[in-house]
């Protein structure tokens, strides 16, 4: 789908003011281009794609390799959650190309706000299970009840086929204090996925601050018709975010930092939001 002109206007214009973004990389621009110039073994390491060409090649109308690798580069970015951009990830969520799809519902998970749930929900029955995972862990970021249904949906096997979606799902249910919640995670404990289990049994404990309770379908089942107040003691959910350690190449000067991220809360979750249905 060809980008509309309004589009690549506001993304070229706001990529131009963006060029001391960390894209550039560590070096000035003539040392990079002499390196790569002289073919150096080191250019693909320093030699980067500047903001101007991730923003061109984000909107590339014919290549959605670089469609999607510009998307990409560009929510990585400092300035990813600028206006431009996220206007350039929601006309994505449409596009053609799978990686483009999945890129975009990535980058709105970053960058987007609960208004843009309803947005990406029809991808969580996309045709491709890599567009579908992406757009379930975007929903663990962006808390808006309308997502409930559609996650429950894909918490069911006869659903999802893909376990690791369904896993994301049963994290992403984590954040809604609903009965239907409850019920749902319950049921989820029975998958026959371990991971998924898992998922649904740490999305239970936060819900309810059970800590005490097994990965057991029948003693949540009877604790839940035991209490009034299932989600009386609730805690605090927290996205999972991506972390690892340094590895070697990470030491190597000039090299950026291990891109780990700062876990929070979902935007949109409220104290008052997260209680709603806790009686």
């Amino acid at each position: 789908m060809k980008p509309s002109t309004a589009a690549v206007l506001g993304v070229r214009a706001c990529a131009a003011a963006a060029l001391l973004s960390a894209l550039g990389g560590c070096l000035d621009p003539e040392t990079r281009q002499t390196m790569a110039d002289n073919n150096s073994i080191l250019a693909p390491i320093f030699v980067q794609p500047t903001p101007v060409d991730a923003a061109r090649w984000s909107i590339d109308p014919y290549d959605a390799d670089k469609r999607a690798r510009g998307t990409n580069l560009l929510a990585n970015a400092p300035f990813g959650g600028g206006d431009p951009y996220l206007k350039v990830y929601r006309e994505h969520l449409k596009d053609e190309g799978t990686l483009v799809r999945a890129v975009a519902a990535r980058s709105l998970g970053m960058h987007g706000t609960p208004a843009d749930v309803g947005a990406l929900l029809p991808l969580t029955a996309d045709k491709e299970a890599l567009v579908r995972f992406e757009a379930v862990r975007a929903l663990q970021r962006l808390h808006n009840p309308a997502a409930i249904e559609p996650l429950l949906e894909v918490l069911l096997p006869a659903k999802e086929v893909e376990a690791s979606i369904r896993a994301e799902a049963a994290c992403a249910l984590g954040q809604y204090a609903q009965p239907a919640v409850l019920s749902g995670l319950i049921t989820a404990l029975a998958d026959d996925d371990l991971v998924v289990v898992a998922n649904a049994h740490a999305s239970l404990m936060t819900l309810t601050g059970q800590d005490h309770l097994p990965e057991d379908r029948r003693a949540w089942v009877e604790w839940s018709r035991s209490t009034h107040s299932p989600f009386a003691h609730q805690r605090e959910f927290v996205y999972p975010v991506f972390q690892r350690d340094k590895g070697w190449l990470d030491y190597v000067p000039f090299m950026p930092p291990v891109p780990n991220e700062i876990p929070g809360k979902p935007n949109g979750l409220t104290t008052s939001a997260a209680a709603v249905g806790s009686g």
